[in-house]
């Protein structure tokens, strides 16, 4: 079914009351826009990455300079959605003053959804310089996530991260699997027979 924005209601599960500058580990999905295949292919388990591909790359690497409390974990690009582990980090910055006295520089911590937003704009802003479009859409509107909260959690979605190629053909997310997902429903993720599901609008 079609989204309509008029009909579907968007919705967000988010933790009540939870802070999501909090640091720790967040584990998260963005989908291309009605999930076209527009960042390469996956041909014998192996993700090639199109030029749109290496622009998402390049401006996933360089969301720590952006973002001082970010740090990355693994990161995966695959045809139509992206997956990867953002560190949020809680300890201020650390600087020498003219006097060599140790200080300490507060520095802005950015929840994660600014995070994920800055990673959706800057890329699409680029992808479309490179297609001659303006004011299209490159991403959904939205993104999911899990938190991740211990190291057994961790072990397993990076693995999950690294063999998502090779599962491609029986991914949610596969172009032509039967059951199509829309904006307004929620994208369940297992492994280690567990399922997590969070869906955040923007």
């Amino acid at each position: 079914m079609k989204y309509d924005r008029n009909k579907h209601h968007r919705r967000s599960i988010r933790l009540p009351g939870y802070d999501y500058r909090t640091p720790g580990a967040y584990f998260i999905t963005i989908c291309s826009w009605q999930r076209e295949c527009l960042f390469g292919e996956v041909i014998d388990g192996t993700m090639q990455l199109s030029t749109y591909g290496k622009t998402v790359l390049f401006n996933w690497s360089i969301l720590p300079k952006r973002y001082p409390n970010v740090a990355l974990d693994n990161f995966i690009v695959m045809p139509n959605h992206v997956h990867g582990i953002i560190v949020l980090k809680g300890s201020p910055a650390i600087n020498y003053t003219e006097s060599d006295k140790l200080v300490q520089i507060e520095s802005k911590i950015y929840p994660l959804s600014e995070i994920v937003r800055g990673l959706k704009t800057f890329s699409a802003r680029r992808i479309n310089q490179m297609r001659y479009l303006t004011g299209v859409s490159v991403w959904q509107r939205g993104y999911y996530e899990h938190i991740i909260r211990n190291e057994e959690s961790l072990g397993a979605i990076r693995e999950y991260i690294i063999n998502n190629p090779l599962l491609w053909g029986k991914d949610e997310l596969y172009p032509d699997r039967a059951v199509k997902i829309n904006e307004s429903s929620s994208l369940s993720i297992e492994w280690n027979n567990k399922s997590y599901i969070q869906s955040i609008v923007l």
